[in-house]
């Protein structure tokens, strides 16, 4: 079915509904698809909460790590 051809359809079932129920057809143009952006998770106050024990951890770890070459040296 082509594009005129599903129109003309359209258009007979419409006047049809108009002519046997006496109602009235109202036609709206198709509202656009919304953008897609992609998901993107907030950080809770667990995740931040989290992400700063890791930097601390990290940080103690490399301190260690620099005292431990200094000492070597």
């Amino acid at each position: 079915m082509t594009k005129d051809e599903l129109r003309a359809e359209l258009e007979r079932q419409a006047q049809r509904y108009k002519d046997v129920y006496g109602g009235e057809v109202v036609t709206y143009a198709a509202q656009p698809d919304p953008d897609r952006r992609p998901w993107r998770k907030r950080p809770s106050l667990l995740d931040q909460a989290f992400e700063k024990e890791l930097e601390k951890i990290e940080k103690e770890r490399q301190d260690k790590q620099d005292a431990a070459n200094e000492a070597a040296n």
